[in-house]
């Protein structure tokens, strides 16, 4: 049995199943924004562990990804 890859992102989720629900990179999926935005997905990635993204997933059954802002 292969292992599967996992995303730094977005777990087990495949990156083209969960898109951006921020910003002026709204709508594209993370899979989009590695191969175009690599300096983004590395912020995404830097993020997420800092524990400030967020995957929820809609009424839509859309996964959405979200970035929380906190002061520190």
């Amino acid at each position: 049995m292969a292992m599967q890859e996992v995303s730094p992102i977005t777990g087990i989720l495949e990156e083209d199943t969960v898109v951006i629900d921020f910003g002026e990179h709204e709508g594209k999926s993370i899979l989009e924004v590695a191969d175009t935005e690599p300096d983004f997905y590395q912020f995404l990635i830097d993020k997420k562990e800092d524990g400030k993204c967020t995957i929820r997933r809609d009424k839509n059954k859309i996964y959405r990804l979200y970035v929380t802002k906190t002061l520190m």
